[in-house]
């Protein structure tokens, strides 16, 4: 960014830039409507930082129930430029009206958010709204979100083609997800096939959500479990059980010290040991695939130098992200 944008930004919003701003995310949402109609996703990324002086990412939610519509989410990203309430305050009004307008959405459908630097996901954190749950449809599967109530929404659209993949490789096989979250890659792995599922999570608010997910798409309650604990302990006892699984999915927050866990996560410390932990749990044949949001990630020497260890990045970022650094995948044999 140029210093006389930078320059612009902290002075107020410049009629033009907004302008500029809601023609670029009107063209954008024309093209990637249309791409999400095809592959029938329903939620999906219109706008990335498009232009420096608008950073922002925006993601449409196409809700099943043609009387919620659509409705945007857009989210501030942390710059570090410097802003008095009152500008900024104009700036974010001035970036909602001109996205409904580029969206031909009312302003109440634009729920923006601003999303600071910060440790890890925070999912868990709630904004103090209590918001809308509805249901969108991805790849066929259904999935309750909620654009207000968190930080985020419950699907991360990030790994829809990860959860593709997962889909791809769960038929007749047991399958594992930890760090459940809301239970989007069980639902893909049920899809798919997979005969039974333990999906780990601590937090009650999310298995809850994972349960809806789960009966909206009528998975067996009895062959895929929801199970509430705390995963770094979980998976010692695991162990101790013997347990296996063909197929596990290990998507860690980048951080956590939740003070329900035994120990604070951090997960360029600790990948490397959790991973071989899972690992313990695959069954002959079983595969691990190992996802993480934190930008600036680095895979472990021995993991990097182990022929059963394959970066999968590339082939697991959608082609609506422009960000390419959005996530780091792997695929780990037993």
């Amino acid at each position: 960014m140029t210093s006389e944008s930078a320059e612009s930004i902290r002075q107020g919003v410049r009629p033009g830039a907004v302008a500029a701003f809601a023609n670029r995310l009107a063209r954008n949402a024309r093209h990637w409507s249309r791409w999400a109609r095809r592959h029938g996703y329903g939620a999906y990324r219109v706008y990335a930082r498009d232009i420096p002086e608008f950073p922002l990412a925006i993601d449409c939610y196409v809700a099943q129930d043609p009387a919620v519509g659509t409705r945007a989410h857009l989210q501030e990203i942390e710059t570090g430029w410097e802003q008095d309430d009152v500008t900024h305050a104009h700036w974010l009004a001035a970036v909602r009206t001109a996205t409904a307008e580029a969206l031909g959405l009312p302003v109440t459908a634009i729920v923006a958010k601003e999303r600071r630097k910060r440790h890890g996901r925070e999912q868990h954190a709630p904004t103090g709204q209590r918001g809308t749950e509805f249901v969108v449809v991805e790849s066929s599967l259904r999935f309750h979100v909620n654009l207000e109530r968190y930080l985020d929404t419950g699907l991360f659209l990030d790994h829809r083609l990860l959860r593709a993949l997962v889909r791809e490789r769960a038929a007749g096989r047991r399958m594992l997800n930890l760090f459940g979250y809301t239970g989007s890659f069980t639902v893909y792995a049920a899809a798919g096939g997979a005969v039974a599922s333990d999906t780990v999570d601590l937090s009650n608010t999310y298995l809850d959500w994972a349960a809806r997910n789960f009966a909206t798409n009528d998975l067996d309650s009895c062959a895929h479990r929801l199970v509430r604990a705390d995963v770094l302990a979980w998976l010692d006892i695991a162990r101790r059980e013997r347990q296996r699984y063909d197929l596990i999915v290990l998507d860690p927050p980048a951080f956590s010290n939740s003070k329900a866990m035994s120990r604070a996560l951090d997960t360029q410390r600790d990948h490397a040991r959790l991973i071989a932990a899972a690992r313990t749990l695959l069954a002959p044949g079983g595969e691990l695939y190992f996802s993480t949001n934190l930008r600036t990630f680095r895979l472990d020497a021995a993991l990097a130098a182990d022929p059963a260890c394959a970066g999968i990045t590339a082939r697991t970022l959608p082609e609506d992200f422009r960000d390419r650094r959005v996530h780091h995948a792997y695929r780990i044999l037993g």
